[in-house]
Protein backbone atom coordinates (compact mmCIF):
# COMPACT_ATOMS: atom_id res chain seq x y z
CA UNK A 1 0.00 0.00 0.00
CA UNK A 2 1.67 3.15 -1.27
CA UNK A 3 1.12 6.72 -1.57
CA UNK A 4 1.90 10.03 -2.65
CA UNK A 5 1.21 13.59 -2.69
CA UNK A 6 1.02 16.03 -5.32
CA UNK A 7 -0.02 19.43 -6.56
CA UNK A 8 -3.45 20.49 -5.74
CA UNK A 9 -4.87 20.21 -9.27
CA UNK A 10 -3.28 16.14 -8.74
CA UNK A 11 -4.21 13.43 -6.96
CA UNK A 12 -2.74 10.55 -4.16
CA UNK A 13 -2.17 7.45 -6.32
CA UNK A 14 -2.78 4.61 -3.94
CA UNK A 15 -2.53 1.17 -5.05
CA UNK A 16 -3.57 -1.86 -2.27
CA UNK A 17 -2.95 -5.58 -2.96
CA UNK A 18 -5.65 -7.61 -1.77
CA UNK A 19 -6.68 -11.26 -2.25
CA UNK A 20 -9.17 -10.15 -5.48
CA UNK A 21 -5.96 -8.18 -6.91
CA UNK A 22 -5.29 -4.05 -7.07
CA UNK A 23 -7.35 -1.41 -6.30
CA UNK A 24 -5.95 1.74 -8.21
CA UNK A 25 -6.23 5.59 -8.58
CA UNK A 26 -4.66 7.34 -11.38
CA UNK A 27 -4.60 10.06 -13.47
CA UNK A 28 -7.31 8.68 -15.86
CA UNK A 29 -10.01 9.07 -13.38
CA UNK A 30 -13.17 11.37 -14.72
CA UNK A 31 -15.97 12.90 -13.19
CA UNK A 32 -18.38 10.74 -14.50
CA UNK A 33 -16.60 7.53 -13.47
CA UNK A 34 -19.67 5.58 -11.54
CA UNK A 35 -17.00 2.77 -10.42
CA UNK A 36 -14.48 4.85 -8.69
CA UNK A 37 -15.11 5.62 -4.69
CA UNK A 38 -13.73 9.62 -4.62
CA UNK A 39 -11.95 10.01 -1.60
CA UNK A 40 -10.55 13.30 0.04
CA UNK A 41 -7.94 12.87 2.55
CA UNK A 42 -7.47 9.70 4.87
CA UNK A 43 -9.19 8.49 8.08
CA UNK A 44 -5.46 8.43 9.47
CA UNK A 45 -4.85 11.98 9.18
CA UNK A 46 -8.50 12.90 10.73
CA UNK A 47 -7.85 11.22 13.55
CA UNK A 48 -4.39 12.82 13.96
CA UNK A 49 -6.62 16.52 13.48
CA UNK A 50 -6.17 17.57 10.30
CA UNK A 51 -9.22 19.20 9.84
CA UNK A 52 -8.41 22.07 7.55
CA UNK A 53 -10.95 21.59 4.26
CA UNK A 54 -9.39 20.38 1.78
CA UNK A 55 -11.30 20.26 -1.16
CA UNK A 56 -15.03 22.32 -1.68
CA UNK A 57 -18.12 20.50 -2.32
CA UNK A 58 -18.44 21.92 -5.57
CA UNK A 59 -15.64 19.53 -6.80
CA UNK A 60 -17.03 16.34 -4.89
CA UNK A 61 -20.05 16.80 -5.98
CA UNK A 62 -18.43 15.71 -9.50
CA UNK A 63 -17.32 12.64 -8.25
CA UNK A 64 -20.82 11.16 -6.66
CA UNK A 65 -24.38 11.41 -5.78
CA UNK A 66 -23.70 9.10 -2.65
CA UNK A 67 -21.38 9.19 0.51
CA UNK A 68 -20.49 10.21 3.89
CA UNK A 69 -17.87 12.44 5.32
CA UNK A 70 -17.29 15.80 7.57
CA UNK A 71 -16.64 19.41 7.44
CA UNK A 72 -13.94 22.30 7.38
CA UNK A 73 -12.95 22.43 11.65
CA UNK A 74 -14.77 18.99 11.36
CA UNK A 75 -18.16 21.45 11.85
CA UNK A 76 -21.26 18.38 11.77
CA UNK A 77 -21.48 14.88 10.10
CA UNK A 78 -21.93 14.70 6.14
CA UNK A 79 -24.57 12.14 3.99
CA UNK A 80 -25.52 12.38 0.94
CA UNK A 81 -27.95 10.25 -1.09
CA UNK A 82 -29.72 10.63 -4.68
CA UNK A 83 -27.32 13.95 -5.33
CA UNK A 84 -28.27 15.78 -2.72
CA UNK A 85 -25.80 16.57 0.09
CA UNK A 86 -26.64 17.42 3.58
CA UNK A 87 -24.78 18.80 6.77
CA UNK A 88 -26.00 17.73 10.07
CA UNK A 89 -24.88 20.31 12.66
CA UNK A 90 -23.79 19.60 16.22
CA UNK A 91 -27.05 21.44 17.26
CA UNK A 92 -28.91 18.43 15.60
CA UNK A 93 -29.74 20.73 12.28
CA UNK A 94 -30.19 19.25 8.89
CA UNK A 95 -29.19 21.94 6.35
CA UNK A 96 -27.79 21.84 2.16
CA UNK A 97 -24.29 21.79 1.61
CA UNK A 98 -23.39 24.63 -0.52
CA UNK A 99 -20.92 24.11 -3.40
CA UNK A 100 -18.19 26.63 -1.61
CA UNK A 101 -18.18 24.86 1.48
CA UNK A 102 -14.80 22.27 1.97
CA UNK A 103 -14.29 19.00 3.44
CA UNK A 104 -10.73 17.59 5.43
CA UNK A 105 -12.14 13.78 4.80
CA UNK A 106 -15.13 12.83 2.44
CA UNK A 107 -15.99 9.64 0.32
CA UNK A 108 -18.44 9.00 -2.37
CA UNK A 109 -19.28 8.07 -5.70
CA UNK A 110 -21.98 7.55 -7.81
CA UNK A 111 -24.10 4.64 -6.56
CA UNK A 112 -25.35 1.88 -8.80
CA UNK A 113 -26.32 -1.42 -6.64
CA UNK A 114 -25.15 -4.89 -7.97
CA UNK A 115 -26.56 -6.47 -4.93
CA UNK A 116 -30.46 -6.13 -3.59
CA UNK A 117 -32.72 -7.88 -0.55
CA UNK A 118 -34.65 -7.44 1.76
CA UNK A 119 -33.95 -7.14 5.52
CA UNK A 120 -36.39 -7.76 7.85
CA UNK A 121 -35.10 -6.92 11.38
CA UNK A 122 -32.09 -6.29 13.48
CA UNK A 123 -31.74 -5.40 17.16
CA UNK A 124 -28.58 -2.96 17.09
CA UNK A 125 -25.68 -2.30 14.74
CA UNK A 126 -23.88 -5.53 15.93
CA UNK A 127 -26.95 -7.52 14.38
CA UNK A 128 -27.44 -5.34 11.08
CA UNK A 129 -23.85 -5.85 10.72
CA UNK A 130 -23.37 -9.37 10.65
CA UNK A 131 -26.80 -9.72 8.28
CA UNK A 132 -24.85 -7.77 5.85
CA UNK A 133 -21.76 -9.39 5.94
CA UNK A 134 -23.04 -12.62 5.50
CA UNK A 135 -24.60 -11.33 1.94
CA UNK A 136 -20.82 -9.68 1.11
CA UNK A 137 -19.66 -12.20 -1.66
CA UNK A 138 -15.82 -11.02 -1.43
CA UNK A 139 -14.32 -9.66 1.89
CA UNK A 140 -11.52 -8.00 -0.12
CA UNK A 141 -14.05 -5.76 -2.15
CA UNK A 142 -15.06 -2.11 -0.82
CA UNK A 143 -19.08 -1.60 -0.88
CA UNK A 144 -21.06 1.32 -0.84
CA UNK A 145 -24.39 0.18 1.42
CA UNK A 146 -27.80 2.09 1.36
CA UNK A 147 -30.54 1.00 3.40
CA UNK A 148 -33.96 2.43 3.46
CA UNK A 149 -36.90 1.55 5.31
CA UNK A 150 -38.33 1.45 9.22
CA UNK A 151 -35.79 2.65 11.85
CA UNK A 152 -38.02 2.31 15.39
CA UNK A 153 -34.34 3.33 16.68
CA UNK A 154 -31.16 5.27 15.24
CA UNK A 155 -28.38 6.50 17.84
CA UNK A 156 -26.66 9.16 16.12
CA UNK A 157 -23.98 11.90 16.48
CA UNK A 158 -22.35 14.74 15.32
CA UNK A 159 -19.23 16.83 16.16
CA UNK A 160 -18.92 20.16 17.11
CA UNK A 161 -16.38 22.42 15.17
CA UNK A 162 -13.56 22.23 16.53
CA UNK A 163 -10.64 25.70 17.12
CA UNK A 164 -7.20 25.29 16.27
CA UNK A 165 -4.81 24.13 18.12
CA UNK A 166 -7.02 20.51 16.62
CA UNK A 167 -7.42 17.88 19.22
CA UNK A 168 -7.45 14.44 17.87
CA UNK A 169 -10.47 12.83 17.06
CA UNK A 170 -10.71 10.70 19.89
CA UNK A 171 -10.56 13.98 22.00
CA UNK A 172 -13.07 16.00 19.72
CA UNK A 173 -15.62 13.20 19.53
CA UNK A 174 -15.52 13.57 23.21
CA UNK A 175 -17.60 16.67 23.01
CA UNK A 176 -20.20 15.33 20.69
CA UNK A 177 -23.96 15.37 20.59
CA UNK A 178 -25.83 12.64 20.36
CA UNK A 179 -29.04 12.44 19.58
CA UNK A 180 -31.68 9.69 19.96
CA UNK A 181 -34.12 9.52 16.86
CA UNK A 182 -37.16 7.11 17.47
CA UNK A 183 -39.89 5.60 15.15
CA UNK A 184 -38.55 7.24 11.81
CA UNK A 185 -38.22 5.91 8.17
CA UNK A 186 -34.92 7.23 6.46
CA UNK A 187 -31.49 6.03 4.68
CA UNK A 188 -28.77 4.86 5.98
CA UNK A 189 -25.59 5.65 3.96
CA UNK A 190 -22.18 4.26 4.03
CA UNK A 191 -19.46 2.10 3.15
CA UNK A 192 -18.19 -1.57 4.26
CA UNK A 193 -13.92 -1.39 3.64
CA UNK A 194 -11.53 -4.55 3.95
CA UNK A 195 -9.00 -4.33 6.69
CA UNK A 196 -6.65 -3.89 3.72
CA UNK A 197 -7.63 -0.17 4.11
CA UNK A 198 -6.60 0.34 7.35
CA UNK A 199 -5.48 3.89 7.68
CA UNK A 200 -6.94 5.20 4.15
CA UNK A 201 -10.50 4.76 5.52
CA UNK A 202 -12.04 2.81 8.47
CA UNK A 203 -12.20 -1.51 7.82
CA UNK A 204 -15.96 -2.75 8.47
CA UNK A 205 -18.83 -0.35 8.57
CA UNK A 206 -18.87 3.11 8.26
CA UNK A 207 -22.81 4.25 8.46
CA UNK A 208 -24.60 7.93 8.59
CA UNK A 209 -28.20 8.13 8.91
CA UNK A 210 -30.82 10.84 7.41
CA UNK A 211 -34.59 10.63 8.04
CA UNK A 212 -36.95 10.40 4.76
CA UNK A 213 -37.73 14.42 5.61
CA UNK A 214 -34.39 15.34 5.99
CA UNK A 215 -35.27 16.54 9.62
CA UNK A 216 -32.49 14.27 11.42
CA UNK A 217 -29.62 12.50 11.01
CA UNK A 218 -25.75 12.25 11.93
CA UNK A 219 -22.78 9.55 12.27
CA UNK A 220 -24.83 6.31 13.46
CA UNK A 221 -23.80 4.68 16.99
CA UNK A 222 -26.21 2.14 16.80
CA UNK A 223 -29.54 1.16 15.44
CA UNK A 224 -32.31 -1.10 15.06
CA UNK A 225 -34.20 -2.01 12.15
CA UNK A 226 -37.69 -3.42 11.40
CA UNK A 227 -37.62 -3.79 7.59
CA UNK A 228 -35.60 -2.19 4.84
CA UNK A 229 -34.08 -2.44 1.76
CA UNK A 230 -30.43 -2.75 1.43
CA UNK A 231 -28.57 -2.44 -1.59
CA UNK A 232 -25.06 -2.61 -2.12
CA UNK A 233 -22.62 -1.26 -4.97
CA UNK A 234 -19.19 -2.67 -5.58
CA UNK A 235 -17.00 -0.22 -6.09
CA UNK A 236 -13.82 -1.61 -7.79
CA UNK A 237 -11.13 1.98 -8.38
CA UNK A 238 -10.35 4.07 -5.61
CA UNK A 239 -9.01 7.49 -6.14
CA UNK A 240 -8.03 9.81 -3.18
CA UNK A 241 -7.20 14.06 -3.35
CA UNK A 242 -5.19 16.19 -1.11
CA UNK A 243 -3.64 19.14 -1.74
CA UNK A 244 0.07 19.69 -1.80
CA UNK A 245 1.62 19.65 1.64
CA UNK A 246 -1.93 18.73 3.63
CA UNK A 247 -0.68 15.66 4.98
CA UNK A 248 -3.78 13.37 3.63
CA UNK A 249 -2.19 10.34 5.65
CA UNK A 250 0.81 10.14 3.47
CA UNK A 251 3.16 10.02 6.95
CA UNK A 252 0.36 9.57 9.24
CA UNK A 253 0.65 6.52 10.96
CA UNK A 254 -2.73 3.95 10.93
CA UNK A 255 -4.97 5.08 13.47
CA UNK A 256 -4.83 2.66 16.80
CA UNK A 257 -7.63 -0.06 16.50
CA UNK A 258 -9.39 1.08 20.54
CA UNK A 259 -9.07 4.60 19.06
CA UNK A 260 -11.03 4.31 16.08
CA UNK A 261 -13.42 1.67 17.78
CA UNK A 262 -14.17 4.54 20.23
CA UNK A 263 -14.39 7.38 17.74
CA UNK A 264 -16.79 5.25 15.63
CA UNK A 265 -18.78 3.70 18.27
CA UNK A 266 -20.43 4.12 21.42
CA UNK A 267 -19.98 2.11 24.76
Amino acid sequence: MGDRILSLLCVVCVAVTCAAGIWFAGAGVGPADSDVLYQVSSIGALMEGEYGGLVAFGEIKEHGDFGIGTFDRLDGELIAINGEYFQVTADGAVRPVSDGMTAPFATVTFFEPDISFSFSRADNFSDFGRQVEAVLPSGDMVYAVRATGQFPRVLARSVPRQEEPYPRLVDATKGQSVFMINGTRGTVAGFWFPESFAGLNVPGFHLHYITSDASAGGHILDLSVDGATVELDMTPRFFMATPSGKGGGSKVPPPNSTELEEVEKIG
